[in-house]
């Protein structure tokens, strides 16, 4: 009896880790097309409180699993408000994970963390030392007083920190100081008096000094040009295409592959017909980078994408649910020895890909189960409404009666979550389903599948988030022994 009590446990284990790790690979607490954000918010915090409360140490390691920058921001805040863990060990490997991770994420997000810290009150001696360390690691803290002002000032203030030369009465005075020595600092001061010394600083700061100055928009755009990062240069394009103004071009070869999905996405349908050639290769570059930091071989692939109306995404996502179906292709393609892509809806190019009608996934994944796929991926929100819930009667028909051993693999990936059903929506048990932010996720969810299916035991998944905790640590290590000091942070992307 004993041992079949262990059993049942360690199986609402696996199940409660599974369904936590696929919630914070698709989960941004952000609204949906079919989900509102205070939804959303609510789901997930119950999902992380729930998770850190029974299972702490797993917890901690799903900062290693490859999940979003959201949920890796949330759980440093919730570790952080929850003390240190008894154990030693874990006290040691925790704090190790924190540290990297935040050193990890985009500074924007990095920053709005340390922020966090004080609007939650949490103020512990883990707390003060992870900022102090994050702080002292920046390759140019003159550069983020600028930029992140208020967000740094918080954290020396909150922290205890104290800062070198210039910074801390740059913190409390800002421009009414008379003069700095530090360049940027000096800039800063004096782009509150002239135009000119507006553009030597970043753009996120010189766009509201420009707009007092009341520098036209065209001219301040041109002349700033070349401190945009491909970040700021990718958002200002879909920004101009709403509001039918100009920006600076992108450089295609530096942006990622889902924000060139969505880039491409975001022009017109004559633009795109008129780029789809210089598209086309920014996009199979892009997945071959991809593939080049984590390698993935496959053979013969099918992928079904969901082009409906609810891929078009919400006013937060725009487009995101069709941006990851259209990145997903290329990096598949890019990954197979044999691919081909059925569409919702056909079209007549992937680059010219829009979103509109139902969601009939059944007739795509009837093809490619013809077609003779070793691998069938399925990108979708999951509401499979044409008919409703054929997908799940069709796979499970295909698992009991055409494929029992299992020759042809399948698997759903969600970029949604579903607050309802505290997890990515799914076709049924007969298709595992993982949940991705990003097509670049790929690499990695596929590798998390077998998980999702409920073939593998805890203990597996155990030494799964144990071996990619010693793999996040150990490139951790690689990337600060890399780092030149004073390397400037002027082109770093953002989120």
């Amino acid at each position: 009896m004993a041992a079949v009590t262990q059993v049942r446990i360690d199986q609402v284990a696996r199940e409660d880790l599974v369904m936590f790790v696929n919630a914070c690979f698709s989960c941004t607490g952000q609204r949906e097309f079919y989900g509102d954000a205070r939804g959303q918010s609510v789901s997930i915090e119950f999902l992380h409180q729930y998770i850190l409360g029974n299972y702490r140490r797993l917890y901690a390691r799903t900062l290693a699993a490859g999940i979003n920058h959201f949920n890796q921001a949330q759980i440093i805040l919730n570790l952080l408000a929850a003390g240190s863990p008894a154990a030693e060990e874990d006290r040691r490997e925790e704090g190790a994970l924190i540290a990297a991770t935040l050193r990890a994420l985009p500074p924007p997000r990095a920053w709005r963390v340390l922020e966090s810290l004080r609007a939650r009150r949490i103020n512990n001696r883990r707390a003060r030392a992870i900022a102090r360390e994050y702080l002292a690691g920046r390759a140019d803290l003159a550069f983020d007083a600028v930029k992140y002002r208020s967000k740094l000032r918080a954290a020396v203030v909150h922290g205890h920190v104290k800062l070198p030369g210039e910074l801390g009465p740059f913190l409390i005075h800002g421009w009414k100081k008379r003069t700095y020595t530090q360049p940027l600092l000096e800039a800063f001061r004096q782009a509150h008096y002239t135009q000119e010394a507006v553009y030597a600083l970043p753009y996120t700061v010189a766009e509201g000094l420009a707009a007092r100055h009341g520098i036209p928009r065209d001219v301040f755009l041109q002349r700033i040009e070349p401190r945009l990062t491909a970040a700021e240069r990718l958002r200002l394009q879909e920004s101009a295409a709403r509001d039918s103004g100009q920006a600076p071009p992108v450089d295609l070869e530096r942006a990622s592959l889902t924000k060139l999905a969505l880039y491409a996405l975001a022009l017109k349908p004559e633009a795109r017909r008129e780029r789809r050639e210089a598209l086309h290769t920014a996009l199979a570059r892009a997945a071959a980078r991809v593939l080049e930091r984590a390698p993935v071989s496959l053979g013969r692939v099918a992928a079904v994408l969901d082009n409906s109306y609810s891929a078009s995404g919400s006013l937060e996502k725009r487009r995101r649910p069709l941006g990851v179906a259209l990145a997903a292709h290329y990096l598949l393609s890019a990954a197979s020895r044999d691919y081909r892509a059925f569409w919702t809806t056909p079209v007549e190019d992937a680059v010219l890909v829009g979103a509109r009608g139902q969601t009939d996934i059944a007739t795509p994944l009837l093809d490619a189960l013809a077609w003779g796929a070793d691998l069938v991926v399925i990108v979708s929100d999951g509401h499979d409404n044409d008919p409703p819930k054929a997908v799940a009667e069709l796979t499970r028909v295909f698992r009991t009666k055409l494929d029992p051993e299992r020759r042809t693999a399948l698997v759903h990936v969600n970029p949604v979550f579903d607050a309802e059903e505290y997890a990515p929506r799914s076709f049924g048990t007969a298709v595992p389903t993982v949940g991705v932010r990003d097509a670049e996720d790929l690499p990695t969810v596929l590798g998390f599948a077998r998980f999702a299916e409920g073939a593998a035991a805890l203990a597996e998944l155990e030494r799964y988030l144990s071996a990619r905790v010693r793999q996040w640590l150990e490139r951790d290590a690689r990337r600060r022994r890399s780092e030149a000091p004073g390397t400037s942070p002027a082109a770093e992307e953002g989120e």
